[in-house]
């Protein structure tokens, strides 16, 4: 019989580890709530659906980030302002600019956020 070498048992302790490290992400996940989509108004290309998932990051997830700050928690597509999420605003970085065009990518492609219904 073989006996496993000291590599094999170090890519088995790295892969037990790596495994535990995702366990431990998704734990500390908060519970996210569903996807919200926004009304498609005047000369959009699309609706836009926003999605909790694919904006926080497993590793160190901070809804402060944007809450209160940005958006009210308890109001679905709820500016901290009232104000109506509008592209010239965001151009402006205000409600989803404060990200994107500045940290996450622009508003070069409409599809990105925009999507026909």
């Amino acid at each position: 019989m073989c006996r496993p070498t000291r590599a094999v048992w170090c890519l088995v302790f790295l892969a037990v580890v790596a495994a535990a490290g995702v366990v431990a992400a998704q734990d500390r996940l908060p519970n996210l709530p569903a996807p919200h989509t926004m009304k498609q108004t005047g000369d959009s290309p699309g609706a836009v659906t926003f999605n909790h998932a694919s904006h926080v990051d497993p590793a160190a997830p901070n809804c402060t980030s944007c809450h209160p700050t940005l958006f009210r928690i308890l109001k679905p597509g709820g500016t901290h302002d009232g104000k109506a999420i509008t592209h010239e605003g965001m151009t402006k970085g205000a409600a989803c600019g404060s990200c994107h065009g500045r940290k996450a990518f622009g508003f070069d492609d409409c599809t990105l956020c925009h999507r026909s219904q």
